[in-house]
């Protein structure tokens, strides 16, 4: 025999068709919307016509480098060079490989100055050829909780630092990246200061992990990776190493940085990769690897521990973050 059971639901249940109707019509209007959005913001990359800025270049007589990552898979180049942190180009991750595509590096000329015994203005031509190259797989890690794996291309900036011989009053160095509204007028609208200033303190620039970096993926650096020389310094957040290097002045006192500038309760002067200090926002225990979807712990020192922790020995490095 068969029991029929009373729905538990009835016509006076059911959505009336306009409700339903407008609902659907909203969400795709809120689609729609977001697409002219989007289309928007790339309009006039439409019309800009063919890029007139510098491009990469192959480079020639790499050198492995004894420091390199073992071990990890490298990161695809399309995505290192596609998801961007360089505000002077926006502050959107995909900005960059967009809007720097016109930037000019070529002439390209880079200070040295401050409390040393021989100042010096670097052209690039000189840079390149002042030691071998060296291809460095680095780890990277960024502070939003991303993380990569490039290979760098250059050497240890203690090169460059032993030629110009700092003087015993040198303890810090700080660090001026290229700025110029007329051709940056992103930066403008992002709420940072600029140009963008960076510094390390002294034995940490000369630790022999902290790479004054030309290029990657054997070729000079693309303009939205920090075309045409960089400072790449593994075992700190990724906002310490500067783009675009203009000026390097040794100086007595801890210098000014960007990010602590804007805000000083969440980026610290050290910004070594901790994740047992959080952002004040988010945690930095685990990080996504881009072109990955599961997240992994976040290593001490992103991984260089050896190489570096004894510059911070009987350091409070909750405090000094």
């Amino acid at each position: 025999m068969v029991i029929q059971k009373k729905p538990d639901l009835t016509y006076a249940d059911v959505t009336p068709k306009a409700l339903y109707m407008g609902r659907r019509n909203f969400l795709l209007g809120l689609l729609a919307t977001t697409a002219v959005v989007a289309g928007w913001k790339k309009l006039p990359r439409y019309f800009a016509g063919k890029p007139t800025g510098s491009v990469p270049l192959k480079l020639n007589g790499l050198v492995s480098s004894k420091y390199t990552t073992t071990g990890e898979n490298v990161t695809p180049e399309n995505d290192v060079t596609t998801y961007n942190n360089f505000y002077e180009f926006g502050a959107d991750k995909g900005d960059p490989s967009q809007n720097a595509r016109n930037f000019v590096t070529s002439p390209w000329t880079v200070s040295v100055e401050g409390e040393v015994a021989k100042p010096r203005k670097f052209t690039m031509d000189e840079i390149l050829k002042l030691a071998p190259l060296e291809e460095r797989i680095y780890r990277h890690r960024c502070v939003e909780g991303w993380s990569m794996v490039v290979p760098w291309i250059g050497y240890s900036f203690s090169t460059i630092a032993n030629l110009v011989e700092p003087t015993p009053k040198a303890r810090y160095v700080a660090f001026e990246s290229y700025y110029e509204p007329g051709v940056m007028p992103w930066g403008a609208s992002t709420g940072i200061r600029l140009p963008y200033v960076e510094g390390l303190r002294l034995d940490e620039a000369m630790n022999p992990l902290a790479l004054l970096c030309v290029g990657m993926y054997g070729e000079t650096l693309p303009n939205q990776d920090g075309a045409p020389v960089r400072m790449v310094i593994p075992w700190k957040y990724g906002f310490k190493s500067i783009k675009s290097l203009l000026k390097i002045k040794f100086v007595k006192s801890e210098p000014d940085t960007t990010w602590n500038l804007y805000a000083s309760n969440e980026y610290g002067f050290y910004s070594n990769v901790n994740p047992n200090v959080d952002h004040p926002r988010w945690s930095q225990a685990k990080e996504r690897r881009l072109g990955e979807f599961f997240r992994r712990p976040t290593l001490m020192f992103n991984g260089y521990g050896d190489y570096v922790a004894s510059m911070y020995a009987g350091m409070d490095l909750r405090k000094n973050f």
